[in-house]
């Protein structure tokens, strides 16, 4: 009885550090700053490999960035940049074509995106999501 209680807290504490790892900070932006809250691809169960396809990369500012780019990272593979196709500043969301990777597996795919703050250019945080690749 007393091994199953701590193998039940101790499997409770493990489950509060992974979800505690995958929130998205909730301090206050910085003028001209961006953070990604996250990223999906509509409609889509599998990716096939080496075709395009589109992500919706959901964020908040406080002004109207200039966007330029999101990479990409399959499992640690990249990154591999694509140029951002459009930017809607109401709703807060980045749609961006990329193309998916040349090997079948399941992957996390990270993201962030490059946005240029006071003419230099910067690095938002990353989001991640799980995905598919078939042939």
């Amino acid at each position: 009885m007393k091994s199953m209680l701590i193998g039940v807290l101790m499997g409770m504490a493990v489950l509060l550090m992974v979800s505690s790892c995958a929130t998205v900070s909730t301090e206050l932006l910085g003028p001209g700053e961006v953070r990604l809250l996250g990223i999906n691809i509509p409609e889509i169960r599998d990716l096939r490999a080496n075709l395009k396809y589109v992500a919706n990369i959901n964020f908040e500012s406080d002004s109207r960035p200039e966007i330029t780019r999101a990479c990409f990272y399959w499992s640690g593979d990249g990154p591999y940049c694509f140029k951002v196709t459009d930017v809607n500043y109401g709703s807060g969301t980045i749609k961006v074509d990329f193309q998916s990777i040349s090997n079948p597996g399941t992957y996390t795919l990270e993201s962030y995106v490059l946005y240029i703050k006071d003419g230099r250019t910067r690095q938002t945080n990353v989001v991640s999501t799980h995905v598919s690749v078939i042939r």
